[in-house]
């Protein structure tokens, strides 16, 4: 380290290195077992890149309580990361740095979870060895990332069910209760740019962890200081089984549980696009549309795992951009629906053919409303559920999702419980809805029937009948414990397949939607700030509303203010939120928006709300449903321009 030291101190003197940048580079450098750390820096430190060594270095990627996710190939690649290239381009090695996405980190985070894992079995009083399924996307590095957790959770005495190629984070949150293990591991990075990745983590309720194993997790990882390791003695290692299609076909048994009327399906010649932009979901939605008697075609460009998405700007299907190869089979072969998913499909999105014949992108808000009308709709009149259990009836929804999911819920005499964003605080309800039934049915829950269990929890527990978040992320069943783009993809083709057996195109089913509960109108948006500057700058505007609220917010008095990291909340449960770094502004029209910083990008987000509901229980129709759905459009494009201008003024202060 000596020949690097006179330089890093002269760049933290200048002011063009912090501190913990240079602190940080000389940890790595002392612990890291890998030559190719030491090379890259002095290469970027030769160069005089001075805001590549803090991108890199301002911090330790800290692992949360969602896992790890950063940078895996840096703004620039260094000729030792280079190497020798491997297939589609990618870096022989992945982007040195604290601060990123690398073995060095994989293996911190894999023996912190093995560790904390081994201690849990203990005082259980379990026998044998702990058992952790992982599973990977198409990212680069995805697959060595997940060798080498199975080789660090293996040499530390867990066994390990390692996927044989690419799954989806769905199908390993499923796979950790269908296998019996004990926790999960995806390494992904969701529908972020193609230089991310992360690391996600479950537990053995195939939910991502929460508190009290989150925290002790965090701490055992945290406490890791360096890569490498001394594996246990020969005789206590755990051995690796490699999981394959006979998981994927328990799993799409299970999705076909997802459709209330087959017979309809069927009957309902419903042509579908869909795309996995280069991820995982082929792997299962392909098959499955099929199996269901969906006319199914794929995007050909777009049908080859590729850690590249060579053919998107980004591989998320919330934008248009990356459904356009989509849309433009579907406009040429006559197809009715567009459906893509991300990278690990857990995400997905919709474009329809509308009443005007031409094809509409869908909002997540608009998706799940969708979904959770006709699933509500249809169980009551299947008799599933009644006048006399809807009160056991649950849609989960988080808060920054549409209040419509809620009037839905409300007015049918079921619950909407409201959690935080993220999935996981989904995930956590579920686990609370099976511990609450009896033994006898909580009894091998897993493997019991999907008919069998739903009938448990109508009569002594909470049946869910739907959950989701405006991210596109959704979920019709509790065998999941995750978002689940595959059964969304299920779900909402059957929402499609509906619509066209009444001869109504979707825009026209939500507008039926609108004219019976009112008009909902959501916009979400985000400033971005990237690298260590940028953390800073969201971390002060964030606090700012906390500290100085603002008390009119276009033209508006602000009436309420909700703190969710300072003040205590319940849920209509009884159940207490979390704290979390996030803000509620509730304006005196009835908008409001929220605002939290990402915890994944480098961004803090916006979320507005506007509604107009007919007065006496009067439906809206014709012109007025037209004007109300303008009305409610504008308030919200007004609003966010007078949110720009004050977080604006509240950075410049």
């Amino acid at each position: 380290m000596s020949d690097l030291s006179p330089d890093l101190d002269r760049a933290v003197a200048a002011g063009k290195l912090l501190e913990s940048s240079a602190k940080n580079i000389t940890q790595l450098l002392s612990r890291s077992s890998s030559p190719v750390d030491r090379q890259s820096v002095s290469e970027l430190v030769s160069a005089d890149e001075w805001a590549e060594l803090n991108d890199r270095f301002f911090r330790t990627l800290a692992f949360g309580t969602g896992g790890l996710r950063g940078r895996t190939i840096g703004k620039i690649v260094t000729a030792a990361e280079r190497g020798t290239p491997a297939e589609l381009g990618r870096p022989e090695f992945p982007c040195v740095g604290t601060n990123a996405m690398n073995f060095f980190n994989i293996s911190r985070a894999m023996q912190g979870l093995v560790a904390y894992l081994k201690e849990w079995f203990a005082r259980e009083g379990r026998t044998g060895k702990p058992k952790i399924v992982i599973a990977h996307d198409t990212r680069h590095f995805s697959r060595a990332f997940a060798e080498l957790a199975a080789k660090v959770a293996t040499e530390n005495g867990c066994d390990a069910g390692l996927f044989e190629a690419p799954r989806s984070t769905p199908e390993l949150s499923f796979s950790v209760r269908h296998v019996g293990a004990h926790a999960g591991v995806v390494l992904t990075a969701s529908h972020n740019p193609p230089h991310d990745n992360g690391f996600k983590c479950y537990f053995a309720d195939g939910a991502q962890v929460v508190e009290p194993h989150a925290s002790g997790i965090i701490k055992k990882v945290n406490a890791v200081e360096a890569d490498v390791y001394t594996p246990v003695a020969a005789a206590e290692r755990g051995r690796i089984e490699v999981l394959g299609t006979a998981i994927d076909e328990a799993y799409m048994a299970r999705l076909e549980t997802l459709v209330l009327d087959p017979e309809m399906v069927r009957n309902t010649k419903l042509r579908i696009v869909y795309t996995s932009i280069h991820g995982t979901g082929g792997v299962i939605i392909k098959p499955m549309l099929k199996r269901l008697g969906f006319e199914c075609s794929v995007v050909p460009e777009q049908d080859e795992f590729d850690g590249r998405f060579p053919t998107v700007k980004s591989p998320n299907p919330e934008n248009a951009e990356a459904l356009q190869l989509a849309m433009d089979l579907a406009q040429k072969i006559g197809a009715d629906l567009v459906m893509g998913t991300d990278p690990d499909c857990d995400r997905m999105g919709v474009v329809a053919r509308n009443a005007a014949g031409a094809m509409q992108l869908f909002t997540g808000n608009q998706i799940g409303s969708l979904m959770a009308f006709y699933r509500v709709k249809t169980l009551f009149k299947q008799g599933v559920l009644t006048k006399e259990n809807a009160s056991r009836g649950v849609i989960i929804k988080t808060f920054v999702t549409t209040d419509l999911q809620k009037t839905i819920a409300e007015k049918a005499g079921l619950r909407c419980v409201e959690t935080l964003t993220g999935f996981k605080y989904i995930g956590e309800k579920l686990g609370k809805y099976e511990k609450a039934l009896p033994s006898a049915a909580r009894e091998n829950y897993s493997s019991q029937t999907e008919a069998d269990t739903r009938r448990a929890r109508l009569e002594a527990s909470s049946f869910y009948v739907f959950g989701g978040e405006e991210s596109y992320g959704y979920s019709g069943a509790d065998f999941v414990r995750d978002k689940d783009g595959n059964g969304a993809a299920v779900m909402f083709a059957e929402v499609a397949a509906y619509a066209k057996s009444r001869g109504l195109t979707l825009d026209q089913l939500l507008d039926e939607i609108f004219s019976e509960f009112g008009v909902y109108a959501e916009k979400n948006a985000a400033m971005t700030f990237e690298g260590a500057e940028g953390a800073a700058k969201i971390q002060r505007l964030a606090e700012s509303y906390a500290t100085a609220a603002p008390k009119t917010l276009d033209g508006v008095a602000v009436r309420g203010l909700k703190n969710f990291g300072t003040e205590k909340f319940r849920d209509v449960e009884g159940d207490e939120i979390p704290p979390e770094k996030m803000l509620i502004i509730e304006l005196a029209d009835g908008r409001r928006a929220a605002v939290r910083p990402s915890g994944t990008e480098p961004k803090i987000k916006f979320y507005l709300f506007a509604h107009r509901v007919p007065a006496n229980g009067q439906k809206l129709a014709g012109h007025e449903l037209n004007a109300a759905k303008k009305e409610v459009a504008a308030s919200l494009d007004s609003l966010w321009t007078a949110i720009q201008s004050d977080a604006n003024t509240r950075l410049a202060g």
